[in-house]
């Protein structure tokens, strides 16, 4: 761990002092440094970002528990080599929540590394990935953790995200009239999630995703960031739909949740399927987003190594999120998640709803922001959560 601080303080000093390259300091919310090579065969831009979250939760019959964490703490570089077509994004997450999850499935190693691919843009509209990167699975996964509208998203991704995977992604996208776009991306994974250095554990991981802008594209890619800061002059409308295949997994949320060991000590293996359809609109400070989530397996339940009866999460979620930024740049807004589990998993429903307020100081680049959520639980115990969290990004 020391190591690898040292090493990043080496590799920040060393980019300030290189006198072969040109340092363009920029303005706040975009980057610590700018370098360009020379010879401009190359680019480079350093970002950082942290989150400080404070939670106090209460749950019915027990006792209040709060908390203090810096929820995240990472550090970006993107640019391009050679070429403005080959464009690269390095992300490294320093907090203990983006480094959880070590296992022998990654060396037994903290999982620093969130994004790490290669996009090249090899003809007209077609860009190529390769790497570690986000799957085109549900909307509000894609948007990034800085750019929320509340303080964290809703339960419905995390139930049911795709969120990282490693492989290779096409996207596209083209005009079908003047205004109206189509986006279409497709994506080939190992289907394990994050970090995985073990061979490919199960099958394929194949996600498919059509979007519909009819109106045209947003300002500042708009449909893929909480809250209308632009105030869209016009209506705005994203519509997407993806499809996931997740090819022999073994994991119990595809290629999120925990490895599914069977009593032999082999991997239980079934097919994934998951549906997700959203819809983004903003105009003039009002947004508003929808979204539905569907998961099912070829075989829900095995024995674990336990001998215990064990289940892939299917079930379906709907998340319906909606908000006002005021001239000021104070937000409200108010979500509504239900988490609806398949029946024969006897797991318990879960409703929530959350109202929160926004101070938007610099955008989402710096900001403080609050929520309340009431969870509700099919026959079990309701809780209250309130949180509060600032956020700085360089």
């Amino acid at each position: 761990m020391k190591l690898l601080f040292k090493s990043i303080a080496v590799i920040l000093f060393s980019f300030t002092t290189i006198q072969a390259q040109e340092n363009q300091t920029p303005t706040f919310g975009k980057g610590l440094f700018n370098l360009v090579g020379k010879d401009s065969t190359y680019t480079m831009k350093i970002g950082a970002r942290m989150q400080f979250l404070a939670t106090s939760n209460w749950e019915d019959g027990a006792s209040n528990q709060s908390n203090f964490l810096v929820r995240r703490a990472r550090l970006k570089f993107d640019g391009f080599v050679f070429s403005p077509k080959l464009k690269y994004k390095l992300q490294l997450g320093l907090s203990n929540r983006d480094m959880s999850g070590a296992s022998e499935y990654t060396s037994n190693a903290p999982r620093y590394i969130l994004d790490a691919a290669i996009k090249w843009n090899f003809h007209k509209n077609f860009e190529l990935w390769f790497g570690q990167a986000k799957l085109p699975g549900n909307r509000e996964a894609v948007i990034s953790s800085g750019n929320l509208q509340q303080v964290d998203r809703s339960m419905l991704n995390s139930a049911f995200s795709l969120d990282r995977d490693l492989g290779i992604q096409l996207r596209h996208h083209f005009y079908l009239s003047e205004n109206f776009v189509i986006k279409e991306a497709f994506a080939i994974s190992k289907g394990d999630g994050r970090n995985v250095t073990s061979e490919n554990l199960g099958g394929f991981q194949y996600t498919g995703r059509l979007e519909f802008l009819p109106f045209g594209n947003f300002s500042n890619n708009g449909e893929y960031t909480g809250g209308d800061l632009k105030r869209e002059a016009t209506p705005k409308l994203a519509l997407g739909v993806s499809y996931d295949f997740n090819n022999k997994a073994v994991k119990t949320r595809s290629n999120q949740g925990s490895f599914m060991i069977n009593e032999n000590g082999n991997f239980h293996e079934t097919n994934i399927s998951t549906l997700y359809l959203d819809a983004m609109l903003k105009y003039q400070g009002i947004s508003f987003m929808v979204e539905y989530a569907d998961r099912t397996a070829d075989e829900v339940f095995y024995t674990n190594e336990d001998g215990k009866t064990s289940y892939v999460n299917i079930g379906s979620a709907l998340n319906l999120q909606s908000g006002y930024l005021f001239k000021n740049n104070w937000e409200v807004s108010a979500r509504y998640t239900n988490v609806d589990w398949d029946k024969v998993l006897a797991k318990a429903n879960q409703r929530q709803y959350t109202l929160g307020i926004s101070k938007y100081i610099v955008g989402h680049k710096l900001k403080l922001q609050t929520d309340i959520s009431h969870l509700e639980v099919a026959n079990g115990n309701n809780e209250l959560l309130y949180r509060l969290q600032f956020e700085v990004h360089f």
